[in-house]
């Protein structure tokens, strides 16, 4: 299988992680499973909550059943710290499930890369926490997060 480099390519430095971070933010926010799928190995292995998913074709499908879900999902990811080939994230995303019940979902994750900067290794760790319609923050038109937005930090998170 031909794998396309994803830059920036590791090692990483400051402002190729940050760069790697918000590429993922945004693929997320597109909430479109096959597209954030290309970003890990062919054999890529994730632990997501209590949830151990492997390979591309496990990670669509733990997408897909994600974002049916979690609706109006809107997502922001920060560095945290990285070294070499390595990545740790914090992030929060708001949601409502078809209810119509409101959840700020946060978390860490630690990620591994590949020589060609795709994602071997993702370790996920999350908290939900219900929330009022009127204690969101995250209110940008759904995709991308517009650069002018407030990252997690410049909104207390």
């Amino acid at each position: 299988m031909r794998t396309e480099p994803r830059p920036p390519l590791p090692p990483f430095t400051l402002e190729g992680a940050i760069q790697k971070v918000r590429l993922a933010e945004d693929g997320w926010n597109s909430r479109d499973p096959g597209r954030v799928a290309l970003a890990y190995t062919a054999d890529s292995r994730w632990r997501n909550r209590a949830e151990f998913v492997e390979g591309r074709a496990a990670i669509e499908a733990f997408l897909a059943r994600k974002w049916a879900r979690e609706l109006d999902y809107r997502l922001i990811k920060e560095l945290w710290a990285f070294r070499e080939n390595r990545i740790a994230v914090r992030f929060a995303y708001e949601w409502h499930d078809d209810s119509g019940h409101w959840f700020r979902s946060y978390g860490n994750e630690n990620w591994e890369f590949d020589e060609h900067g795709l994602m071997r290794l993702r370790m996920a760790s999350i908290n939900d926490l219900p929330i009022g319609d009127g204690e969101r923050k995250f209110h940008w038109p759904l995709g991308r997060r517009p650069d002018e937005h407030p990252d997690l930090s410049a909104l207390g998170l």
